[in-house]
């Protein structure tokens, strides 16, 4: 092996025209899957406006049983922050809970504490297993949904026999709590749980509290609720008291700084077990396909390649890549290396001006001068363009030929 004398001028890196030619293909289906994305999310958002507000006329609204309670006597009224919520807990209310999971276990935990033993009704709509077990301890959720949506009470709780069968299927739950009432079961798991307070945390006098858990809140949206025993059992659960204060949590809950949520925390836990799941994935299928390091083995080619063959292909990348530098370079250090010993110089010295160049002229008997021609041609800087390339080559070819003439 020999070294060369000049090193490339220009980066081989590719140009940012390329880079784009490259990747326009992924950018593009990058582009469509996030207008996709958006575009879901706009018609999702429209279709669930107003969900489980009770001010909603929507389909996922929730107005509707709101106007039934107040022709009942019932009082509704709609509080979104934690301090609300506690403050309004009282043996004459009910307090719902419509998307418990929002809340931050520490918002979990304040509401538990201030609803346990107030001696009211706390209804908790569909909370997942990390919520239900700081708002209802002794109560877990199941991660395997009801496959049924429409099921029968097959309990004794008589709000759940007088309003039959109802569209509770969703989240199910079991219970360590002996006195528990756990009706509308799925899978021998319950999807709707009703607990009663402690003897010693119940109310002075009246009804006595209770925490009802519903694992699926249609039977409040109004485009659900003049379904089977829909209405029924609504009316039973949010109108035992005679106000209802129905919780909408929201992240943007200023009344509890110290527990804002970061990116993660407003993710649903099957997300990020389903993005683990994937990493894993991507790192077993790069340990399948990784490179295995080792000695090398030779190996016999399947065909003959010509040496025209590979020449042509490598002087074809050369040109993809506008690599005029490394071609030039190749070009000259092979013919300074046939020349060295055509005139006397070691192969070693074949890329040192100081030994090629005087020994060249003197074989050419001076025929170019001074020998500055010679230099250039042999150790100039790269050519500006595919003609200049061309044109050095064959000036490079003729040289040759000239020093092999006897």
């Amino acid at each position: 092996m020999t070294t060369e004398a000049t090193l490339p001028t220009t980066s081989a890196s590719p140009t940012a025209r390329q880079v784009w030619t490259r990747a326009r293909g992924i950018a593009l289906a990058l582009v469509v899957l996030l207008a996709g994305a958006v575009a879901i999310a706009v018609v999702r958002s429209d279709a669930r406006h107003g969900e489980l507000d009770p001010r909603s006329a929507d389909p996922y609204g929730s107005r509707a049983v709101a106007e039934l309670l107040a022709d009942r006597g019932v009082s509704t009224r709609v509080v979104t922050t934690l301090d609300d919520a506690r403050a309004a807990a009282g043996p004459d209310t009910t307090l719902l809970v419509a998307v418990p999971d929002l809340l931050t276990e520490r918002q979990q935990t304040r509401l538990h504490y201030a609803t346990e033993g107030s001696g009211g009704r706390t209804l908790l709509v569909a909370p997942g297993g990390p919520a239900v077990e700081r708002l209802a301890p002794g109560v877990t959720a199941d991660p395997a949904l009801s496959v049924d949506s429409t099921l029968a009470p097959a309990c004794d709780l008589p709000a759940a026999r007088r309003a039959g069968t109802a569209d509770t299927g969703g989240i199910r739950y079991s219970t360590t709590h002996i006195e528990a009432d756990t009706c509308y079961p799925s899978r021998r798991l319950a999807t709707l749980l009703r607990i009663p307070d402690a003897p010693e945390e119940a109310a002075p006098e009246g009804t006595p509290g209770d925490t009802v858990v519903l694992g699926a809140p249609d039977i409040l949206f109004n485009n659900h609720l003049d379904e089977h025993g829909n209405a029924s059992l609504a009316l039973q659960l949010l109108g035992s008291r005679d106000h209802l204060v129905w919780y909408l949590p929201s992240v943007s809950d200023t009344t509890a700084p110290d527990d804002e949520r970061s990116f993660f925390d407003l993710l649903p836990s099957g997300w990020l077990w389903g993005t683990l799941q994937l990493f894993i994935a991507a790192a077993l299928a790069a340990l399948w396909r990784a490179r295995r390091l080792g000695p090398l083995v030779p190996e016999k080619l399947p065909v003959a390649i010509r040496a025209s063959e590979t020449a042509e292909g490598r002087a074809r990348l050369y040109r993809k890549a506008n690599a005029r530098d490394r071609a030039a370079t190749a070009l000259r250090s092979a013919t300074r290396t046939r020349l060295a010993p055509l005139v006397g110089t070691p192969v070693a010295q074949a890329h040192t001006p100081e030994a090629l160049l005087p020994a060249l002229s003197a074989h050419l008997h001076d025929a170019h001068g001074d020998g500055q021609s010679l230099h250039t041609l042999l150790f100039g800087p790269p050519p500006g363009d595919d003609a200049a390339l061309i044109a050095l080559a064959d000036q490079l070819d003729a040289l040759e030929r000239q020093v092999r003439r006897p």
